[in-house]
């Protein structure tokens, strides 16, 4: 997918920015919370995709091997009725590269990969995740939203992660202290008729311990 870099200044303390999938990497630095890569999908695809049917989104949890995601994720779109052609192709190639980048900065096996299609205020809750890191991608609607909570209350600022650009956040598994005092949460939309398709990717090191539940966000 082609996307031309956005201009994002002022994204928190201890969220890093990355200007590639390589950089994302920034993810290992000492005193990094989350890192974001503020890319801006090309007009062409934002537009065929948010104009789709939400029927047609498609939905699903899968645990997959990273080059086994081409294929899975393409055969999940056909199932969903999700028209075929340049643009399908466009999603499916950029979630494998994701799901590729992401396997590799963490070291991981297998992913689980959850594609959600979000129309309420489903985890609406500022939090944190129960997993060592999570890439979260929102390729339609209103991107993840964080802040920095310094008392343990709802963050008082909040930003709002550009939608098509991918965030990774460090979850409470995460092996180096301290813990991240940044929480995230899904925006809520409730009642305002927006539909959100959102990409979300674990590390996982084997398909029987990526069974293991965990809080959906």
């Amino acid at each position: 997918m082609n996307y031309q870099r956005q201009n994002v200044r002022n994204v928190g303390v201890g969220v890093g920015l990355a200007d590639s999938p390589q950089t994302m990497n920034l993810i290992h630095t000492r005193g990094a919370a989350a890192v974001i890569w503020p890319r801006q999908p090309e007009p062409g695809f934002q537009n065929w995709i948010d104009n789709l049917d939400p029927a047609c989104l498609p939905g699903t949890r899968v645990i997959v091997q990273p080059r086994a995601v081409p294929d899975v994720v393409s055969l999940i779109c056909i199932s969903a009725g999700m028209p075929g052609g340049e643009q399908r192709d466009v999603l499916v190639n950029d979630i494998a590269a994701l799901a590729d980048t992401f396997a590799t900065l963490m070291d991981t096996p297998y992913l689980r990969l959850r594609l959600d299609v979000v129309k309420d205020n489903a985890c609406s809750r500022f939090h944190i995740d129960a997993v060592t890191a999570r890439l979260v991608c929102t390729y339609r609607g209103t991107g993840t939203q964080y802040g920095i909570s310094t008392d343990g209350l709802d963050p008082k600022r909040v930003f709002t992660v550009p939608t098509g650009a991918p965030i990774i956040l460090r979850g409470t598994l995460w092996p180096d202290p301290p813990e991240s005092a940044l929480l995230h949460r899904s925006p809520p939309i409730e009642g305002t008729g927006e539909t959100r398709l959102m990409l979300v990717l674990d590390p996982a090191d084997d398909p029987q311990a990526a069974t293991n539940s965990v809080r959906q966000h």
